[in-house]
């Protein structure tokens, strides 16, 4: 058997499990399984690959992107430069665990088709893990961006609080990566100046479960196209799934 699973937190709004498990079922691959780690310290990993000894990679997400990486033997390239993983492969012979991000690729082959020429700037919504992964991807693209937080910290973050309707009017590229408005707090949403949005927008959530947030019901309101994170997990997913077997 092979053991592949996801490390988060809070899992319960996963869809992992249940794209793995479709696809082990489609592609009659009945000796792999995928199961949720639902930790509530990510001081607990090394004795989840202690106890599950067919457990050969699995994928990380919020909020342990970052804090695993002490854990890890080695990181390849794209994760080195994000500084976040969200992919973990296990060599069980050499007892090595190596990170990948994914996300980032995910992400990018997601928007690329949407892409039109007032792209060029973008707002980035939270500063985790997952916001440097969608940085990452906007540097391949050769979009300008600045990463919304609520305590900028780097050169290149600005606070909420600086953000206007004119602002807003000007980044036509605008890219949730917070959990606000995941379910089950689907009532929840970025708190920016929704009326600067207009036609000429993309808006993006990497949330998918609700299929709409809140963020993008608003954004939508303003005349703005919208795009979920669903294509992206399918995609970030494949991505994981051609590194452990390949």
């Amino acid at each position: 058997m092979k053991l592949f699973g996801l490390l988060g937190k809070s899992l319960a709004h996963s869809f992992s499990k249940s794209y793995f498990e479709e696809k082990f079922r489609s592609n009659g691959l009945n000796e792999c399984r995928y199961e949720n780690f639902d930790l509530d310290t990510i001081e607990k990993v090394p004795q989840i690959i202690k106890d599950n000894s067919d457990l050969v990679g699995f994928n990380v997400t919020i909020p342990y992107k970052e804090s695993i990486m002490p854990y890890l033997s080695s990181l390849d390239e794209h994760a080195a430069s994000i500084g976040s993983v969200n992919t973990v492969l296990i060599n069980r012979k050499e007892l090595t665990l190596q990170g990948f991000n994914t996300d980032y690729l995910g992400f990018k082959q997601s928007i690329k088709p949407f892409l039109e020429l007032q792209h060029t700037h973008a707002l980035v919504f939270g500063n985790g893990g997952s916001s440097k992964a969608i940085a990452y991807a906007l540097n391949q693209l050769g979009i300008k961006y600045f990463i919304v937080s609520r305590t900028p910290k780097e050169a290149n973050e600005i606070a909420y609080s600086d953000l206007d309707e004119h602002s807003i009017s000007r980044y036509k590229l605008l890219i949730n990566t917070t959990p606000l408005g995941m379910f089950p707090n689907e009532d929840a949403s970025v708190n920016i100046p929704y009326k600067g949005i207009g036609e000429q927008h993309l808006v993006y959530d990497l949330i998918y479960n609700p299929s709409e947030t809140q963020f993008l019901k608003r954004a939508k309101q303003e005349g703005a196209t919208c795009m979920n994170g669903i294509d992206m997990l399918q995609l970030q997913a494949e991505a994981s799934w051609e590194i452990w077997n390949p």
